[in-house]
């Protein structure tokens, strides 16, 4: 596999950690990384045209060759990705590659003028689908789609319910591509991410949207990974982005090393009202259910409502979909430099959700840092809250978060442990609203009540809670409004801490964003991240 070993920093492992004071241990960070350069093979060039067969170059086509599709011809699917013999690529691109953005740059829906189209023309699941064991296929500069108004389940899908690691398909990238339902009708589901290094990059997927079914953009159930998803904008009504969802078909797989920065999560707006022809099924942005060593880092989080749920940023838990999944379990979550734009509710972190009453593995080692939250979306019959804990995660830490509230009502934090407490909680070094009620748990009051009511071995301090006047654990500070907190500019949306703020060093580093949304590869760890 093309894939790179997660640097260690020297000091990484250390003999007290976690650090004194600190009440959670930190997540393991991901092992590796995919590798996604643009290096065309040097093999022989196949060039299909208009009325081509591409079926017939994927079959002909030796590891090392390059098949060049004719910009704006269609090529009606499904076309399956055979296995071959041999490790090199084979790449499958648009012959007007140079017209499009350079490699590392996002795609739009105009560059679709300069993309061949692969194109599900009948009633079907996929346009693209895979063999047991096809590898090492990279499609650049592709449109694909369904025919105008069909709806597809699967418009592609990596992995085919293999239940062996050896048979699952491997190495399969999409790089600047388009892909997207039909604007009218929807789709369910993009790219179905369920082989051992696949990578989705600077591509748009949109258009995903059903009424009555979960849809995504992306969706892994049954991968190992590594799982890299970078610089796309990815749109559904469902979840834009999901892990698990359904059972592994690979006994105790976990998915793992998963690596999802600097895209753009994004729900129209217009999906709220929108009742021709369907009222689309609108869940959360980003959800976990069965997912392991993961970096979130550097995305955008805009538009969720309530609407099937409560409507969330993220959606973290533990999930026994169907009854055989007993080690299904998130755990090593980093989320960080991530900013969320006009949201109902921001972060929901669950234990064992035991949904179904079959029970998993509890949420473990979640790391929120460093991020902004603005809970703007007004009137839709959502609480407004921060965070929402229940179920019993264990080992959470939230730190250096700016959240702020500024519709009616709103919570910092509401927590419901039904069954079993949240352990080993750190939270510290925060600035956030209190809304109308702060941190508050169901039967608690606010702040220490809570506290004790549902955590256990938890430290809280140094946080800033706008407005609130309840009892808090000492080592807290209580603004009386957001002027107090000296915001550069807060009625514009600039949240960075002017020069004479009295809580400079609290909430999100504003520095770091600018290298979160730039870089070619991930930040270095956190302090103290956990050696795998």
């Amino acid at each position: 596999m093309r894939i790179f070993i997660a640097f260690l920093l020297g000091t990484a492992l250390l003999s007290n950690w976690p650090e004194s004071g600190e009440a959670a241990e930190l997540p393991a960070y991901p092992q590796v990384f995919i590798a996604t350069t643009y290096s065309p093979p040097s093999g022989n060039t196949i060039v299909v045209n208009a009325g081509g067969n591409l079926q017939t170059a994927i079959n002909n086509a030796v590891p090392g060759d390059t098949i060049v599709l004719q910009a704006g011809a269609t090529f009606a699917g499904p076309f399956t990705l055979p296995n071959k013999v041999g490790s090199s690529w084979i790449y499958i691109v648009s012959s007007a590659l140079s017209s499009l953005p350079a490699a590392g740059t996002r795609v739009s829906i105009a560059d679709a003028v300069n993309m061949p189209k692969i194109v599900r023309s009948a009633a079907g699941l996929n346009a693209i689908l895979t063999n047991a064991q096809a590898h090492n296929y990279r499609f650049v500069g592709i449109e694909i789609r369904p025919a105008t108004g069909l709806f597809v389940t699967n418009l592609v899908a990596i992995g085919g319910g293999e239940t062996s690691l050896a048979d699952l398909p491997h190495d399969i990238t999409f790089d600047r591509c388009y892909i997207h339902g039909d604007p009218i009708v929807g789709g369910r589901r993009g790219v179905a991410m369920n082989g051992a290094s696949v990578a989705v990059v600077d591509s748009y997927v949109s258009d995903f949207k059903e009424n009555g079914s979960d849809t995504q953009a992306l969706w892994s159930y049954n991968s190992p990974g590594p799982v890299k998803i970078v610089n796309n904008f990815l749109e559904a009504s469902g979840e834009n982005v999901m892990f698990g969802g359904s059972d592994p078909a690979i006994a105790n797989l976990v998915p793992s090393d998963i690596e999802i920065r600097r895209n753009h999560f994004f729900k129209p707006l217009s999906w709220i009202t929108e009742n021709s022809p369907n009222l689309w099924t609108v869940k959360n942005l980003l959800e976990f259910k069965n997912a392991q060593r993961i970096l979130v880092e550097g995305n955008i989080f805009e538009n969720i409502w309530v609407a099937a749920q409560i409507g969330t940023l993220m959606n973290a838990k533990s999930v026994n979909q169907g009854g055989r999944c007993t080690w299904c379990v998130t755990r090593d979550l980093t989320f960080r430099y991530n900013r969320g734009i006009n949201l109902e509710n921001g972060f929901s972190l669950a234990g064992d959700a035991s949904e179904g009453g079959f029970h998993a593995l509890r949420t473990d080692r979640v790391l929120i840092e460093h991020n902004v939250v603005a809970i703007t979306m007004p009137g839709n019959g959502g609480a407004g809250r921060i965070f929402q804990f229940g179920g019993g995660p264990t080992n959470v830490t939230i730190r250096h978060n700016t959240g702020l509230i500024t519709v009616a009502g709103g919570f910092t934090a509401v927590a419901d442990q039904a069954g079993n407490k949240g352990d080993q909680f750190d939270f510290r070094d925060n600035i956030l609203s209190k809304g109308s009620f702060g941190f508050k748990g169901s039967g608690t009051g606010e702040g220490t009540g809570t506290l004790d009511g549902h955590f256990t071995n938890y430290t809280f301090t140094n946080n800033a809670i706008i407005g609130s006047t309840g009892t808090y654990p000492a080592g807290n500070f209580f603004p009386s409004n957001n002027a107090a907190v000296g915001f550069v500019n807060f009625a514009a949306g600039d949240y960075t801490l002017g020069a004479g703020s009295p809580f400079k060093g609290l909430g999100a580093n504003f520095a770091g964003f600018a290298a979160a949304a730039t870089a070619s590869s991930a930040l270095p760890p956190p302090v103290n991240f956990r050696v795998q």
